[in-house]
């Protein structure tokens, strides 16, 4: 977070990325960055409640202050997680089993007399959550104004950018994550995050379920597709930990998803439980390394998937499996917060009843169980397993605590950006758009059309920005070159053919000039008119193999060696 967490997180990702960059192939394929597997030694007891150390008892040290104070590798100082132990062993059980869950809830009045009844550990806004930005502040700050607890609730939401995005404008709308993977820069990336975290954080938000740390099979990844940065684990993993910096910079709780991988898997958990076939050596050279990037970059939390690992525990979602969850605290020396994906999903249902599926995954060691089916079925399951003697309190213990110190340290990163925040951050949309812009067949320069277009494909919204976009530049629209949308899984003829969310499209088209966007927002649009009047040249790589296009993107400008 914004002061006691940031430096620590900085220095790790400056380790992430070096190692990472160390690792870079030498080829003109910038796209092929490698990262090893973790060799980080794995604790004694991966599970086990980290010991706080403080001033012991008796002695007269002053308490240190939190400058004083030892950082977890997961973000809380150590005064942070003692006092969240002292705050939850004055929990009644019914407390601390309302603490490790996060509801989701209908409408747009937020659930506050559950929080207070239960002690909800928080809640997560969904699309039809969301009515106006006001609404948004006035639900946020009845979620915290719910009961008297010294410690924030979770106000959590979905905001990768571009396909998964619960809230939109007037919000700055920011394109998906794989436009930050074909742009590579770190920077920028980091930027993005910051910027999201700031806007968010001004609504209210106090927990972010991004980035997306899966790594893309390609045309057979149904569900993750351009929410990856990229096919390339490693590049994911630099994207990733980029990420991590600037919601750490924002004060938000980033939760990297979704362990051990979706992106490699032939189906939705939302409609049903995903096979992952790959062995677990398959998995930690591929799948693992943008968690273990995340692990060692201090996310604060990580989300477990509801994906059935053959090679590892079959038959159960990783979010009740142990033995995955183990892989999670033990190879990769995570010790923060687990938060399970949505309950709510079939993967979940067509099998597990909600207090049953709640309970397994207490047990398997998740700490926060989110959008059970029933919140109350979950919640008095749980307080029935405890006294039945199936979950031990000690195991539910350490879920409240962990819970309750990433928001301490939320807490202590401050207010949020006022409301004028929101919304405030167009050009930088823009501009991470422009450095992801691809070139995939054609010349290198433009201009691609001459002072009139014909716009055809993509959606109404689409075809609407895009001739907003081009009528502000200049262009005339209804004649001239034909600019054909590409967004859904044919391709298509034109003078240009455009690729709006992932490029595989491309492939399938005949057109002289193919190029990659990566996104539809307003600010993409500008971008892709930009380049198709050759007011800037588009130096965007592709972050995924491509069959049938000629080439990754155009090289970027060789630096100046030469003295100012």
């Amino acid at each position: 977070m914004s002061g006691r967490g940031t430096p620590s997180v900085r220095v790790a990702v400056a380790a992430v990325m070096m190692s990472v960059l160390a690792a870079a192939c030498a080829s003109d394929d910038s796209s092929s960055v490698a990262s090893s597997p973790s060799t980080t030694p794995a604790a004694e007891s991966p599970s086990a409640t980290p010991e706080p150390s403080g001033t012991p008892s008796g002695e007269a040290d002053e308490t240190p202050t939190p400058t004083d104070q030892e950082t977890l590798p997961w973000g809380p100082t150590e005064e942070e997680y003692a006092e969240a132990e002292s705050i939850v062993a004055d929990m009644s059980l019914s407390e601390k089993a309302g603490q490790v869950i996060m509801a989701g809830y209908q409408g747009l009045e937020p659930p506050t007399d559950l929080i207070a009844e239960l002690n909800l550990g928080g809640v997560i806004v969904m699309g039809d959550n969301v009515g106006s930005l006001e609404q948004l502040r006035q639900a946020a700050a009845e979620v915290q104004d719910a009961d008297s607890r010294a410690y924030p609730v979770m106000v959590g939401v979905d905001q990768e950018g571009g396909t998964v995005a619960r809230v939109r404008e007037p919000a700055t709308e920011f394109p998906t994550y794989m436009t930050l993977g074909a742009a590579r820069d770190s920077e920028l990336t980091t930027d993005v995050a910051r910027a999201s975290g700031d806007e968010l954080r001004a609504l209210g938000f106090t927990m972010t379920f991004a980035p997306v740390a899966d790594v893309t099979s390609g045309p057979d990844d149904p569900t993750i597709g351009s929410r990856a940065a990229s096919s390339d684990p490693g590049l994911v993993a630099e994207t990733v930990a980029a990420s991590l910096d600037g919601y750490a910079d924002a004060g938000i709780i980033a939760v990297p998803k979704h362990f051990p991988g979706h992106g490699s898997v032939p189906a939705d958990s939302h409609e049903e439980l995903p096979v992952q076939e790959r062995t677990l050596g398959e998995l930690r050279e591929l799948d693992f390394v943008p968690f273990e990037a995340a692990v060692d970059a201090g996310a604060p939390a990580v989300m477990v998937g509801h994906i059935d690992v053959q090679d590892v525990d079959p038959g159960v979602p990783s979010s009740l499996s142990g033995d995955v969850i183990d892989l999670l605290r033990a190879d990769l020396a995570f010790d923060g917060l687990v938060v399970t994906d949505a309950q709510d999903m079939a993967a979940i249902t067509e099998t597990y009843g909600a207090g049953e599926a709640a309970v397994r995954a207490l047990e398997a060691g998740s700490d926060l169980v989110l959008m059970p089916a029933d919140v109350a079925a979950a919640h008095t399951a749980i307080v029935d397993a405890v006294d039945e003697g199936r979950l031990t309190a000690e195991r539910l213990d350490e879920a409240a605590t962990r819970g309750v110190a990433v928001m301490l340290h939320q807490q202590a990163a401050g207010d949020g950006p006022d409301e004028d925040s929101v919304g405030s951050h167009d050009e930088l949309s823009y501009r991470a758009s422009l450095e992801a812009v691809t070139i995939a067949t054609g010349a290198c320069s433009g201009p691609y059309v001459g002072d009139s277009i014909q716009i055809t494909g993509g959606d109404e919204q689409d075809r609407a920005r895009l001739t907003e976009a081009a009528e502000e530049a200049g262009l005339s629209v209804g004649s001239g070159e034909a600019v054909r949308l590409l967004g859904g899984a044919s391709g298509g003829s034109g003078d240009v053919v455009v690729s709006l969310d992932t490029p595989y499209v491309l492939g399938e088209s005949d057109a002289s000039t193919k190029v990659a966007l990566y996104g539809r927002t307003p600010a993409a649009f500008r971008a892709l008119v930009d380049v198709l009047l050759g007011e800037v040249t588009a130096h965007g790589r592709l972050p995924t193999d491509v069959d049938g296009v000629d080439q990754l993107g155009c090289p970027s400008p060789p630096q100046s060696t030469s003295s100012p």
